[in-house]
């Protein structure tokens, strides 16, 4: 099993139209063989003291798959690049974290 943390850094004021977009394809993830969890999230302001600064312009997707090969079909699948093409214009950069449990 693998974790994911894909970062989605946003242009100024696209979050929301992106999250609209995202969420579109949300089903289509989550019925991919190998997808366990899959989904957006956004900073939560809180009071404690090691969190980071608020990200308003950022969209954190966690995700949980079967395996690597499982990520890299999910990366590949139409409905992927069909997604990518959508939100084209909201996304200033993505990173990933690949992880794995110990």
């Amino acid at each position: 099993m693998i974790y994911v943390i894909a970062t989605i850094e946003l242009k100024p004021g696209t979050r929301e139209a992106f999250l609209a977009e995202f969420n579109k394809n949300v089903r289509n993830v989550r019925a991919e063989k190998g997808c366990l969890e899959y989904g957006p999230t956004v900073d939560v302001k809180t009071d404690i003291q090691a969190q980071i600064p608020l990200r308003e312009n950022v969209v954190t997707i966690m995700e949980k798959w079967e395996s690597l090969q499982a990520l890299r079909a999910h990366l590949g699948a139409p409905h992927m690049a069909m997604y990518r093409e959508r939100v084209k214009d909201y996304v200033a950069g993505t990173t990933l974290q690949i992880l794995e449990p110990k």
